[in-house]
């Protein structure tokens, strides 16, 4: 319930912080390329649900829909501003709205997209589907793009078995460094 509190809380404020770099980020993905503002992606969220997760359009819209990573050369497909989102993280202010809706969380295990058989079922078999999943979590600051799903579900259940309000802090303020630094971001 505690951290329920604090996602709605704490996503009003930052979509009251963060209004103006929304409309700004708006208006430039509208003027340099064609297509909608907002990319829904269906994603696996708690109990393996599908959610429709909401992201600024960082791809053309001819982009097939699978992850990036399995992208031959995922750059092609980038609109002019869609890099710097992406390595800014600013493509995921959206998502305060699906915190705020209570289909994701500030922190646990980032949704998988709806095809990523692997990942659901290893995440199912480990108990991580039983988790909201998060903007940030675990396995985004130690490692995030870079993982192998083996290893990305290791540290999803280490977040199950040890998560709190003081961990979830902690994870937050490590992936504020993180994206400070931009580390972690291959597209």
């Amino acid at each position: 319930m505690m951290k329920r509190i604090f996602d709605v809380v704490f996503s009003l404020v930052a979509l009251c912080l963060y209004c103006i770099p929304i409309i700004f980020i708006s208006l430039m993905i509208m003027l340099t390329s064609k297509g909608p503002i907002i990319y829904w992606s269906n994603r696996v969220g708690k109990d393996n649900a599908i959610f429709r997760m909401p992201k600024f359009r960082t791809m053309r819209i001819d982009t097939p829909a699978v992850a990036t990573h399995l992208l031959n050369d995922p750059d092609r497909y980038l609109t002019p501003v869609g890099k710097f989102l992406r390595k800014s993280s600013l493509d995921e202010l959206p998502q305060l709205w699906s915190v705020l809706k209570g289909d994701m969380s500030f922190v646990g295990p980032r949704p998988a997209l709806f095809n990523q058989d692997d990942l659901i079922a290893l995440r199912t078999v480990k108990g991580v589907h039983r988790l909201i999943p998060g903007i940030t979590g675990w396995a985004q600051i130690n490692g995030r793009d870079d993982l192998p799903i083996p290893v990305k579900v290791k540290f999803d259940v280490h977040y199950l078995e040890n998560r709190s309000l003081i961990f979830d802090i902690k994870i937050l303020f490590l992936t504020l460094l993180k994206v400070l630094r931009r580390e972690g971001v291959t597209h």
